[in-house]
């Protein structure tokens, strides 16, 4: 539970609030402020006041919504005004920036007169590419938001209605589906009849539901036909044919029960009444309707959902809004229509059924996050893929509504730029998959040593299904065929293996032998170690029976590659290296040795050089390599800093074709100010995309502080230097690292194959 101190605190920290203005262009000089304010702005003004439409190429309204309210119904404290309304207002424009990258000014009015409001929404137009209406008390939100669609030429959102509608009819879809009901067939009580609750009746209805079997009550009762207390027209809209005049009689015998109004006004005696397989929507907060406990203890069959975040099945409107303005601004649409609601139900239900991924599971600690069921029917919060499925759907849903302005030609590189909002390691990634999938003449076998486990399991499916690899699972073959029928994966074509039971056992046994006799090994330690699942798997991938291991969810690292050296070898000269590859915002740099040799000689350290610029090659990057040290060029002399020195002039001896220098410090090697005051002849101008450390202490603290505190990504570690691909997870690795890591490996392979074939 949150106490009140823990709030406030979080508000009033640092800078008080929550948001703040941040430039995207420069503006250090004198030279950058005439082109951002006078006179250079003058040529975009010019151009916007000859063809309209280029508002959208000179300014920011086409990523900008306008989060407005008059505080006359916030949360659920009631009308406090648009002072009171504003930590809100400000939460809503984080959630916009965080989920979808929209940015957002929160604007308060200081009206409760309905036509006021329209008319100073109305006069926003030129500025916003989108409205959000928030927390505004029925009915005057209904007039306003009717009004501002009908004159306005941007989209106009308000949120309590159809964000609560969109998820809520995400929620019911897959309810009904395990409940075995039919939408058109089941009946449905509302408790409220506001601005959320009337909204979800009409997207149920535009759904399939009948308006005949939806019945609302407010604070009155039953709203029926007929009755005279409390009503208005837009109740009287609602007004169903029945004799029911109580909630408790209108819950007799229903199928569908959606809270939409207080605390505690259901109890468990009413629901008992319900027909079979309830579905029980209690999603007033911060108190239900009736408790989730309650809920479950009254109707142990019942699927349960509420607004609250410590119970499965939480209805948040966080999954719809940032992601439906996401499509609808980058169509530019005039408006939002019914379509576009429908279609983010679509996907937002479909998702829910899709596996989910483990950092989901990551985000919500202590938490079961499992597969589609009774306790999961709609996707969490902070599940990344809800803007890949829903922002497409809504613009193209737009476009075929005849509301969009501009046509996304190719809704696959559309998904794909969706992917720079959820962090740029993921565009990165997603190349080097592509690379991967379409790089080769053929798919290539990748043997997974710990076949067994969950992940490796989830990400053969993915391989699989992508066609990037063909995955290669060694551990028990009955246990592991169990656990592809409880995951309900689809891998019926990956081959399992049992390493006794493989018939190339015998020969593996005699080949490592061979091998490792010398060493220390005798015949029945070679069977002993064969039978180890990362021992054979490095022989699979030696004799040639498959292409890359990929390996180390549950051993060590030493535990891990150990095996590897043993059997595969290392190419050429000798060495091997891990590195990482650091994602920034602007920038992306590759990090070695992060993870095998503690303290390199001058030659090691050269090669770890050469071989990780080899890598920044196949990520199609440009290498300028940097040997870092503590001293710059000499400035300080003693055996490591000659250690670096050394190391950069085999390395420019050896590989003169590439962009080499050192020693230098670390800004120097990535501040081009310094290069230029001070170290003007360094072949590398601040530039450096390659850093090479001294040793594994410093690479390795390095590279865990810029993933820390540094606001990085990283990727890896990426391991350089075997005689044929070999790649070593981290323990902690989800599904998509464990995929990802499978690619570089495809990658591996056909480069190896490249530079074999030149000679």
């Amino acid at each position: 539970m949150i106490s009140k101190k823990e709030a406030l605190d979080y508000h009033t920290s640092g800078r008080p609030g929550k948001i703040e203005v941040v430039p995207t262009k420069p503006c250090s000089t004198q030279h950058d402020l005439s082109l951002a304010y006078t006179p250079g702005v003058a040529e975009a003004c010019k151009e916007i006041s000859r063809d309209p439409d280029t508002v959208y190429k000179y300014t920011a309204k086409g990523n900008l919504v306008a989060v407005i309210s008059n505080g006359t119904a916030v949360l659920g404290l009631g009308n406090m005004g648009g002072l009171a309304s504003k930590p809100v207002m400000e939460g809503k424009g984080i959630l916009f920036k965080r989920f979808a990258d929209i940015d957002v000014f929160d604007i308060e009015l200081n009206t409760t007169d309905p036509d006021e409001t329209v008319k100073a929404v109305q006069a926003l137009e030129p500025t916003f590419g989108g409205i959000n209406l928030e927390d505004i008390k029925a009915p005057d939100c209904f007039y306003i938001e009717e009004k501002l669609r009908q004159t306005m030429k941007i989209p106009v959102f308000h949120d309590d209605q159809h964000g609560t509608a969109i998820i809520t009819s995400a929620a019911l879809l897959n309810a009904l589906e395990l409940a075995g009901k039919k939408i058109d067939q089941v009946k449905i009580v509302f408790s409220g009849a506001g601005a959320a609750a009337t909204a979800c009746g009409r997207l149920f209805e535009n759904l399939g539901a009948r308006k005949g079997n939806i019945i609302y009550c407010d604070h009155h009762g039953v709203i029926f036909v007929g009755r005279t207390v409390g009503m208005n027209p837009y109740k009287e809209a609602l007004a169903a044919k029945t004799k029911a005049k109580t909630l408790t009689e209108a819950l007799d015998e229903a199928d569908v029960f959606v809270g939409l109004s207080a605390g505690g006004i259901v109890s468990k005696e009413m629901i008992k009444k319900m027909g079979k397989k309830p579905i029980i929507f209690a999603m007033a907060n911060p108190e239900p309707e009736i408790s989730y406990p309650d809920a479950k203890e009254a109707r142990p069959d019942a699927i349960v959902a509420t607004g609250r975040s410590d119970f499965p099945n939480q209805v948040n409107n966080v999954l719809c809004f940032p992601f439906i303005f996401r499509g609808a601004l980058d169509v530019r649409a005039k408006a939002f229509t019914n379509e576009m609601f429908i279609a983010a139900v679509h996907a937002i239900a479909t998702l829910a059924k899709e596996d989910v991924p483990d950092s989901v599971r990551r985000a919500y600690p202590g938490e079961l996050v499992d597969r589609f069921g009774p306790d999961y029917i709609i996707p969490k919060p902070f599940d990344f893929r809800t803007l890949l499925w829903v922002a497409p759907a809504v613009a193209q849903a737009a476009m075929d509504s005849g509301v969009a302005r501009v046509e996304i030609k190719d809704m696959n590189k559309y998904r794909e730029s969706l992917e720079k909002i959820l962090g740029r390691s993921r565009v990165v990634m997603r190349e080097i998959i592509n690379k991967a999938k379409f790089g080769g003449k053929k798919l290539i076998r990748i043997v997974f040593p710990e076949g067994e486990q969950e992940k490796i399991l989830k990400a053969a499916e993915i391989l699989s299904e992508e066609k990037i690899a063909i995955p290669v699972l060694i551990g028990n073959v009955d246990l592991i065929k169990a656990k592809i029928k409880e995951l309900q994966l689809n891998l019926d074509n990956v081959e399992i293996i049992k390493q006794s039971s493989y018939p190339k056992f015998g020969s593996y046994v005699d080949e490592f032998f061979k091998l490792r006799r010398r060493k220390g090994i005798t015949s029945e330690e070679a069977d002993k170690l064969m039978r180890n699942p990362n021992y054979f798997g490095s022989m699979m991938v030696r004799m040639g029976d498959a292409e890359g291991l990929v390996s180390g969810l549950t051993c060590s690292y030493p535990e891990t590659i150990r095996p590897a050296l043993h059997v595969i070898r290392t190419a050429g000269e000798g060495v091997v290296a891990g590195l990482y590859m650091i994602i920034l915002k602007e920038r992306i740099f590759f990090f070695a040795d992060t993870t095998v040799n503690i303290e390199p000689t001058p030659m090691q350290l050269a090669m770890i050089g050469i071989r990780t610029a080899d890598k920044a090659k196949s990520f199609m990057m440009t290498p300028k390599v940097a040997f870092l040290s503590y001293s710059n060029f000499g400035s300080t002399k003693n055996n490591e800093t000659e250690k670096v020195a050394e190391a950069v002039r085999i390395a420019k001896e050896l590989r003169p074709d590439l962009l080499i220098d050192g020693e230098m410090q670390a800004d120097t090697a990535v501040i081009p100010e310094i290069v230029t005051e001070q170290f003007p002849f360094c072949k590398i101008k601040g530039d450096a995309n390659v850093l090479i450390f001294p040793d594994l202490d410093s690479s390795n603290i390095c590279y865990k502080l810029m993933q820390r505190i540094g606001g990085a990504e990283a990727v890896g570690p990426i391991l350089i230097g075997m005689a044929k691909p070999v790649h070593v997870l981290q323990r902690f690795s989800d599904v998509n690292d464990i995929v990802n890591m499978a690619a570089i490996t495809v990658i591996d392979y056909w480069e190896m194959q490249a530079k074999q074939a030149r000679g």
